[in-house]
């Protein structure tokens, strides 16, 4: 299938690594012109460096951190300077720790509603007129199962990425006149670093191994393996395509059948 956004130009959030580099490659496989966003320079440039090599789309990146007060200015200045324009915005931003409910305080959920709600809403509108003036835009946000199914030991995780799912939907019906689709992609078990870091948390908090922690994890997934990046990537490069320009305010789940939800 042609997709259909090759030249199209994509600001893709946290892709230094795992989801975000996952949904970055695919689109670049694609023809589009990626732009890179994280902490780490180094892993960036060396991620553009891979992408470029392929000689399909094209990667630059640029250094940002979603809990700075600056991140939407400094994303904005990128996005004209390197791409010349936004096509593609893919919210994806890091977990916060894992914890209780009884464990979440005020300056917990504060930091992280910053990084994980606030700069995703405010970066998204900053963005919006771009879109609505050429008629064409795809925002995708990465979320979590747990929108769904509320996830042990991850209570801050389930409370804001929940507060995305009703500002997505409401923004769908809002841009769609424009040309525009907001979506929501859901990942379950991928395997990246985050799973393992999650794993070994599990691991030590119920006083077991990280083997037996993962491999309960598979018992409940149909699939009876972990997701891979590159099939996340790919269902969501499709979220951001032109055939999928019917396809706005849903939420579509990539975790192998695992969630019991209809």
């Amino acid at each position: 299938m042609d997709l259909g956004i090759s030249g199209k130009r994509a600001l893709v959030l946290a892709s230094s690594r795992g989801l975000g580099l996952g949904i970055a490659t695919a689109l670049a496989r694609e023809g589009a012109h990626v732009l890179l966003v994280g902490r780490t320079e180094e892993r960036l440039a060396e991620n553009c460096k891979t992408i470029n090599a392929e000689g399909k789309g094209k990667a630059d990146w640029v250094g940002g951190d979603l809990s700075d007060a600056d991140f939407v200015a400094t994303m904005v200045k990128a996005v004209a300077e390197k791409l010349g324009g936004i096509d593609i915005l893919v919210n994806n931003t890091g977990g916060p720790t894992p914890g209780t409910a009884e464990e979440m305080t005020a300056e917990k959920l504060e930091t992280f509603f910053q990084s994980m709600v606030l700069r995703v809403i405010t970066l998204t509108n900053a963005l919006l007129p771009q879109m609505k003036a050429q008629g064409f835009g795809r925002i995708l946000t990465v979320a979590s199962s747990g929108v769904f199914e509320p996830i042990p030991n991850l209570a801050l995780s389930n409370t804001l990425r929940g507060a995305l799912v009703g500002w997505n939907k409401t923004l769908s019906a809002e841009v769609a006149p424009h040309g525009i689709t907001a979506n929501m992609i859901l990942p379950g078990r991928i395997h990246t670093d985050r799973i393992d870091e999650l794993d070994g948390a599990n691991a030590k908090r119920q006083g077991k191994s990280m083997e037996d922690v993962r491999a309960a994890s598979l018992k409940s997934i149909p699939t009876g393996r972990l997701g891979t990046v590159e099939e996340f990537g790919a269902a969501a490069a499709f979220l951001c395509s032109a055939p999928a320009s019917y396809v706005n305010g849903t939420m579509l789940r990539v975790d192998g059948a695992a969630s019991k939800s209809i």
